[in-house]
């Protein structure tokens, strides 16, 4: 049973993943349907956590808009995600940035990471 679900898992799944990690800050485009129109709206922000696995992964990015924390969380394999950007690398030694939740203005920033 689990081999016919892996099969079909299989076939889901996205072949040009882009390669980002906790921390950074990413630009993700998703499909928005307003009624017959189809349009993509770009939701920036900093990347809290990543999980699960398979076709079942998601991520949850975080940011700000006038002065409220927004998050979204996004099936990673999703038609309606239709590419995710990477804006700037973050140097983070967690899995899960939680703590970022209850921080405002320059506490809220992730150091970049310099190569």
């Amino acid at each position: 049973m689990s081999d016919i679900i892996r099969e079909i898992e299989a076939e889901q799944l996205k072949e040009n993943v882009d390669d980002f990690r906790v921390g950074d800050t990413v630009k993700v485009y998703g499909k928005i349907k307003e009624g017959n129109r189809e349009r993509i709206q770009v939701f920036e922000g900093v990347v809290l956590k990543r999980q699960g696995g398979s076709n079942r992964e998601t991520f949850t990015v975080r940011k700000t808009s006038n002065g409220i924390g927004v998050e979204k969380t996004w099936p990673l394999h999703s038609p309606n995600v239709e590419k995710i950007e990477v804006v700037r690398r973050g140097k983070v030694r967690r899995a899960k940035l939680n703590y970022l939740r209850n921080r405002v203005g320059k506490k809220a920033k992730v150091k970049e990471l310099v190569k």
